[in-house]
């Protein structure tokens, strides 16, 4: 899975790797995302990026056995929306 996301100070679109390489700051401008938390943001994106791989290929998995069952795509994806949701208002911080 490939976690793509938006800089809010330029709009400039990256993919999470990016972030990570460039230690927490924007790959464009070099400024950091939250420069007092610059390695917990790296972690982060790391930890969302290897869980993303993880439950993409577990769900592959359960596909595979064609079990004669299906799971709620809202149980999965309401939670991931609500955290996603919370990202997106955040303010702006300025400098």
């Amino acid at each position: 899975m490939k976690i793509n996301g938006t800089c809010r100070r330029d709009g400039r679109d990256f993919m999470a790797e990016q972030v990570v390489l460039a230690g927490g700051g924007c790959p464009w401008d070099g400024e950091p995302f939250n420069a007092d938390y610059a390695v917990t943001l790296v972690d982060a994106l790391r930890d969302a990026q290897r869980a993303g791989n993880e439950l993409e290929g577990a769900l592959a998995k359960l596909a595979d056995l064609s079990p004669e069952l299906t799971l709620s795509q809202e149980s999965i994806f309401a939670p991931l929306r609500a955290q996603l949701d919370r990202l997106q208002k955040q303010p702006i911080r300025q400098g």
